[in-house]
């Protein structure tokens, strides 16, 4: 079994019981990339059993710079499974082994900026059938918690998930669009998180997520809320996980200020080792989430990363009030 990090335990892997709040929310992301086939792309489900749905969304990015899209708020009844919209997620050994299928529709995106105006994007672009069948498995220990505190002691409209873990995976399967194949093999992380949320309770966050291959993968996490920032993050070494002490993220936009395309990161781990980690974004789609008339940016990234000689890929994801 995969090294447990933090107040977790095995049964964590599975669906909790569901809270009385309105905004509770359970989900998991997981994200890939094959650096070779230049395939990848993520796939994310979140449980609001009290409100009767499942936000589903699937993006992956093509070697040729497509990117397929889909969002569904699907109907679910309770939080027993992670299972709507064509999108499956199964535990198949907790910690070590996890399998995510969709089957289902895509947008195919030639210019994926095209998101910034979902109903237009949606008119006026085809739609794909894709079939993908993926197993993740361990890279590095699971690293987060069971229940966070300070989120705890807020109202539930305030909170943004009072638990969390993530776990850096090696991915294989295999995705197929209208019948044409790709193999994928390669490296993600995924996470887990259950508690009330809405997108809305927090200012802004960068989120990096990092594999340089077997033996190295990084996460950055830098949370604004209140006029105050929470830095978080990991450098996983096997299993070995250094937590960060320091984190600084800059980045390069585009004309709007909004679409980041270059991504700076300085880093020094608890043990006082220092990162400097450069990315660029080799593919960009703006998504968003709306409440009440206040409407929330994330912009995804597929970034390429450079550490020293490293070079390596994941996700580059910032949210935005706007």
């Amino acid at each position: 079994m995969a090294i447990i990090l933090g107040n977790l335990s095995p049964q964590d892997e599975y669906t909790h019981a569901l809270g009385p709040e309105p905004n509770f929310n359970e989900s998991m992301y997981f994200n890939f990339f094959d650096r070779e086939r230049r395939v990848g792309g993520f796939l994310r489900l979140g449980n609001r059993a009290n409100e009767g749905r499942a936000e589903m969304t699937v993006t992956l990015y093509l070697p040729d710079g497509r990117v397929l899209f889909w969002f569904e708020r699907a109907l679910i009844d309770s939080n027993d499974a992670f299972d709507a919209g064509g999108m499956r997620f199964e535990v198949l050994e907790p910690t070590e082994r996890l399998r995510t299928t969709y089957a289902g529709r895509a947008l195919e995106l030639a210019e994926p900026r095209e998101m910034a105006n979902p109903k237009r994007a949606f008119q006026e672009n085809p739609r794909r059938d894709v079939e993908l069948d993926l197993v993740h498995s361990a890279a590095g220990p699971l690293y987060g918690s069971a229940g966070s505190q300070d989120e705890a002691d807020r109202p539930a409209e305030q909170q943004f998930a009072k638990a969390h873990y993530e776990q850096h995976m090696r991915v294989e399967g295999q995705l197929r669009v209208n019948g044409e194949s790709f193999a994928v093999d390669g490296y993600g992380l995924r996470d887990h998180s259950w508690g009330p949320r809405y997108w809305q309770a927090i200012d802004g966050y960068e989120w990096l997520t990092m594999n340089f291959g077997a033996d190295m993968g990084v996460m950055v996490s830098i949370i604004r809320r209140d006029g105050q920032e929470r830095v978080g993050g990991v450098v996983v070494r096997g299993d070995r996980v250094q937590a960060l002490a320091k984190a600084a993220v800059e980045a390069d936009y585009e004309e709007n200020g909004l679409y980041h395309r270059r991504v700076r990161a300085q880093l020094e781990t608890r043990d006082g080792e220092p990162l400097a980690i450069e990315g660029r974004v080799q593919s960009f789609i703006p998504l968003r989430n709306r409440r009440q008339g206040q409407t929330t940016h994330i912009g995804e990234g597929m970034t390429e990363w450079r550490c020293g000689d490293r070079v390596g890929y994941g996700l580059s994801e910032f949210l935005r009030q706007v």
